[in-house]
């Protein structure tokens, strides 16, 4: 082998098609084979967006696992899936990769339909510790052999989450051999926050007396002095005593779970010596690795906020692509959000702000800015986030509750129950509303006029554009309507004068847009903007079609339905979210409780599946809820009666 500078090791990434391939290199190659995830990652990451700093961060985590452990024999479970690209390239989907979040193409996250490897759905925080315990106990109860190693690869902001608490509390009382890899940048996508966090900063141990307690532990066992049944007991009498000479507390080791670490995840030797020594132990067990979020590339280490997911970049520069704002475009919806909710703050001093690890994403970092004691980010708990706000609004403060659509899911039951029942005044600012784009299925906000429609005393609404969303959210801290949610999507809006004198709307009425004879089209949001343009498109082939923003879900406008019956029409309803249950289904609803039968509804809206990644126009269309579909409509759904009249 040459030893001079200008020698270049043949590549080795080209010849891994599966997690075997690397199994077969030889320990010292493999950190050649982490240099070349980097730089494979820099460049399809430069010119096709995806989660960049996580994925950098766990690249000797994943070439380690994949090492160590005989995949997908063995599962490994990732939590939310932002740093699993490395995983996704070193089994077999390498050369696919360049689809990554596209139509057609590979999903952001680990997906079972995609691959054996992908064990379990990601997307959401905090569940992979629940599932591969389940998966443990599975294979324990299955008796698989040889012995099948679960393993659930969590971050240090999703295990603060409630559910990877539960998970934690259940591995400790059942028996199982799962082993639980945490993986502590200190970031989640903004700065981690709470006790956890700062624990997780400062908890060491020893690996010399990690290694005496597991040797003598497996002495002992040898010579039946104890047994797995008493193991429980000893680890109780050992934590104790170590905490006693330390004096620190491991809270992993207070439930009775084996602590390791913490280590550098970055050390590939290390990661892979410790995972050998610990594979193949009995009994639950947690290794913590220390890893540095955007590793290996200079401006992610430095902000790996913004380079959580950047856009398109200058691969040797570092240079993001994104286009500057300008006063003459418009802003995000978000951002319109944030700004409006300063204005409302500086006169209403109730107002207060809550968020779930999600400031910049929400734009509540605006009010944090200019009100920092009255904003509040809570972490992954989108739970605790709706019952805190419930328990503020219960002592008079007016909370404005920012979370993705996609993650209250996670919160129905505290709407219901500490919200909804107890008819607090909570503000839902539910962003992400509709398609989303390349996040995909797990992030697409398909449910949410669907889920809040059922909810008691809940009012729900969706603006069609910027003016009307500042309107919504003066008229939620102005008139005490109980629990208010509001929807608005994913990007920039349409106005770049988005600022406007704030108004009160009357709950429950909506808007006439544009009057028409031989149809009714109904929207909610800015799905109007596609119907305006497909009504302009029929009144070119004779058809007049009447336009009604709803603006309200519940209570929904009667009184525009009355006119629209009384007229005969038939209706057209639209609307970015699940078509059962939503906006059309309500329309049905009246028509059937009326005992009106002679209109015609086509309901427009998300099918009865879960949508593909691809670009918002892309899955429009897919879903056929762009101006062309809803053209169409309007042309097959005009009366008969209208097309003879013609």
């Amino acid at each position: 082998m040459a030893t001079d500078s200008s020698y270049t090791p043949t590549p080795l990434l080209p010849t891994i098609d599966s997690p075997d391939d690397l199994r077969h290199l030889r320990p010292e190659q493999l950190p050649q084979v982490c240099d070349e995830l980097r730089q494979f990652l820099i460049n399809s990451l430069s010119v096709n967006p995806g989660h960049f700093a996580s994925s950098m961060g766990a690249v000797e985590l994943t070439v380690a696992l994949h090492y160590v452990f005989n995949t997908p024999y063995d599962r490994i479970v990732w939590d939310v899936g932002h740093q699993a690209y490395s995983h996704k390239i070193l089994t077999g989907r390498r050369d696919a990769f360049a689809g990554n979040r596209k139509l057609g193409g590979l999903s952001g996250f680990p997906n079972p339909d995609e691959s054996p490897y992908d064990t379990f759905a990601a997307g959401h925080a905090s569940n992979s510790i629940s599932a591969a315990l389940g998966m443990a106990v599975a294979s324990k109860l299955n008796n698989d052999s040889p012995r099948r190693n679960v393993v659930a690869v969590i971050g240090d902001a999703s295990i603060s989450g409630g559910l990877a608490f539960e998970g934690i509390n259940n591995a400790a009382n059942t028996p199982n051999n799962l082993l639980i890899v945490l993986n502590d940048n200190d970031m989640s996508i903004d700065r981690n926050v709470g006790s956890l966090n700062s624990y997780l900063a400062h908890i060491t141990t020893s690996k010399t007396y990690n290694n005496i307690r597991f040797k003598v532990y497996n002495m002992f066992r040898k010579m039946h002095l104890i047994s797995d049944n008493g193991r429980g007991s000893i680890m109780r009498f050992n934590n104790s005593l170590k905490s006693l000479i330390s004096h620190q507390q491991n809270i992993f080791e207070g439930l009775n779970i084996r602590y390791f670490g913490p280590f550098d995840g970055h050390d590939l030797p290390t990661v892979i010596r410790v995972l050998n020594d610990i594979r193949d132990m009995e009994g639950p067990r947690i290794l913590h690795l220390r890893t540095v979020k955007g590793k290996g590339y200079a401006p992610a280490e430095k902000d790996p906020s913004t380079w959580h997911a950047p856009g398109c970049f200058d691969a040797v520069t570092g240079q993001r692509l994104e286009k500057p704002a300008s006063a003459d475009h418009p802003i995000k919806y978000q951002d319109v959000f944030g700004h409006t909710l300063v204005e409302l703050a500086e006169k209403n001093k109730d107002i207060v702000a809550i968020t779930a690890a999600m400031l910049s994403g929400t734009s509540t970092a605006t009010m944090q800015e200019a009100f920092p004691e009255r904003v509040f980010d809570v972490g992954i708990s989108e739970g605790h986030a709706v019952t805190f706000a419930g328990g503020l609004a219960k002592e008079g403060k007016q909370p404005f509750v920012a979370i993705y659509s996609s993650f209250l899911q996670r919160a129905y039951d505290h709407i219901i129950h500490d919200v909804a029942l107890n008819r607090r005044r909570v503000t839902f600012c539910i962003d992400r509303a509709g398609i989303v784009g390349e996040d995909g299925p797990t992030h697409h906000g398909a449910f949410d006029l669907a889920y809040m429609r059922t909810v008691p005393n809940m009012t729900v609404a969706a603006p069609r554009n910027e003016h009307m969303l500042r309107h919504l959210l003066f008229t939620a801290q102005a008139v005490d309507c109980g629990p208010f949610a509001i929807r608005y999507p994913r990007g920039k809006g349409r106005m770049p004068d988005w600022k406007c004198d704030m108004k009160t709307l009357e709950t429950g009425r909506g808007e006439k847009l544009s009057d028409g004879s031989d149809i009714a089209v109904l929207t909610i949001g800015p799905v109007a903007d596609e119907a305006a343009a497909a009504i302009e498109k029929a009144r070119a082939d004779g058809i007049s079609a009447a336009h009604y923003d709803m603006i309200f879900l519940k209570p929904l406008d009667t009184k525009i339905l009355r006119e629209i019956a009384d007229r005969h029409l038939n209706i057209i309803t639209v609307e970015d979210g699940t078509v059962n249950g939503g906006l059309g289904s309500a329309v049905a609803e009246w028509l059937e409780d009326n005992n009106i039968t002679d209109i015609r509804l086509a309901r427009l809206g998300l099918p009865d599946k879960f949508i593909p990644q691809g670009t918002p126009a892309q899955l429009a269309d897919l879903c056929g809820i762009d101006a062309e579909a809803i053209y169409r409509a309007i042309k097959s759904n005009v009366t008969e009666k209208t097309v003879c009249q013609k």
